[in-house]
């Protein structure tokens, strides 16, 4: 999915549009034979970012922090996966997990472990936007149940 340009004037915030392109940044890097995180975000800055691709117009990211959000969550990918393992339910398993939403709640993961600077409510409503453009109901809810749970244990009172 491409970030279209807003209807008015204004572009998408620049750091929505790094979450958006980070979880697909993170989807390809988990599908990819040989990730490369740098490669991959490199590729986004050089030919994503700014550029009409399929008839929409991508949006400008916030670089730093579409830098952070790809390069530590994949780097903290199995640290990041513990909190999923733990906040799943008994019959689910991290490789019943759909590889986009993968990516969507190790993104949001890695945000609430390590960006203490956002707050988890803002974190969890951006994360929750991203899971709604590509899936239902069901799937939203349960992006937004594991985030929540996850958060309490991280971020005991905030």
């Amino acid at each position: 999915m491409t970030i279209p340009a807003e209807k008015s004037d204004k572009t998408p915030r620049a750091r929505s549009v790094s979450r958006l392109s980070a979880v697909q940044a993170l989807f390809q890097l988990a599908k990819s034979d040989n990730p490369d995180g740098d490669a991959v975000v490199e590729e986004f800055r050089k030919f994503r970012f700014g550029r009409e691709i399929e008839g929409a117009t991508f949006g400008r990211a916030d670089d730093a922090f579409f830098s952070d959000i790809v390069k530590s969550t994949w780097e903290n990918r199995s640290d990041i996966d513990c909190h999923i393992d733990e906040a799943l339910s008994d019959d689910w398993t991290l490789e019943r997990l759909d590889p986009l939403l993968h990516a969507i709640l190790r993104a949001g993961i890695y945000e609430l472990t390590a960006r203490i600077d956002v707050p988890h409510a803002v974190i969890i409503n951006e994360y929750l936007d991203i899971a709604d453009a590509f899936y239902n109901k069901q799937e939203k809810a349960f992006v937004n149940g594991l985030l929540d749970k996850v958060s309490g244990a991280v971020r005991t009172g905030s």
